[in-house]
């Protein structure tokens, strides 16, 4: 006799329960990765957001907010030597504690299956958005030895899209460690393989946490200055 297969949630490993109902009988049956529990635990960015960088307005105090801009991305345009490089930036959850765990066990503890949670919420933004170009925010050298993958590969690469590892990174030390004066004022921190062509091209970077904006607009910048037509990113945090 066979026995079902049961799914076990990639996060906690506890078995998934097949949906019962006249819906999941004639539905396309998809993989499920992630158990209801943890996924409710995903708290998804949605209601009125900053125009470029998806904080929500919900949860920030008035004065922080500049019309449609949230205070940071207001400071950000108002200095001409960043204005307008990063159209828009899309995250898709919260940083709260349980992302912020599942995000230090892929990321740090190199359980790199988890990538895989966030693939069909990534699938579904990247359909939107439909650019040229999918490139990933790079490692350092030394980085990337320590960890053995680069998560924002990892992430576009199970969601089946091919990255584009166009830009290299000087090491320095982790973003992490930085206060965010100096994540902002740091020198620029990548540069560009010369031999690819970008013009007119659309280009969405990835990245797994949007923290200041800094390291997206320096990678932003440094493909605009190349010729590509507009830049947008997208990060699994906010």
């Amino acid at each position: 006799m066979n026995f079902p297969i049961q799914n076990r949630c990639l996060n906690c490993h506890e078995v998934i329960l097949p949906s019962i109902g006249w819906r999941a009988i004639f539905s396309v049956d998809k993989e499920q990765l992630i158990c209801p529990v943890c996924e409710g635990k995903l708290e998804k960015i949605e209601g009125e957001q900053c125009r470029i960088c998806s904080r929500p307005f919900g949860n920030i105090d008035m004065k922080f907010r500049r019309d449609d801009l949230c205070y940071d991305c207001f400071r950000w345009e108002e200095d001409p030597e960043w204005r307008g490089y990063l159209v828009r930036n899309h995250s898709l959850f919260l940083y709260n504690d349980f992302l912020k765990e599942v995000i230090a066990n892929f990321k740090f503890r190199g359980d790199y299956v988890l990538a895989r949670i966030f693939s069909a919420f990534l699938k579904q933004k990247l359909t939107e958005i439909a650019p040229d170009l999918f490139i990933p925010i790079p490692l350092s050298d030394e980085r990337l030895y320590e960890r053995g993958f680069n998560q924002a590969s990892a992430i576009l690469a199970e969601a089946g899209y091919h990255p584009e590892n166009v830009l290299s990174r000087i090491h320095s030390e982790k973003q992490s460690k930085k206060s965010r004066s100096e994540r902002i004022h740091l020198p620029q921190v990548f540069q560009v393989n010369p031999n690819v062509d970008f013009a007119g091209k659309k280009v969405i970077l990835i990245d797994d946490i949007y923290t200041t904006g800094s390291t997206l607009r320096h990678a932003a910048k440094l493909l605009k200055v190349a010729g590509a037509a507009s830049i947008q990113s997208l990060t699994l945090a906010r």
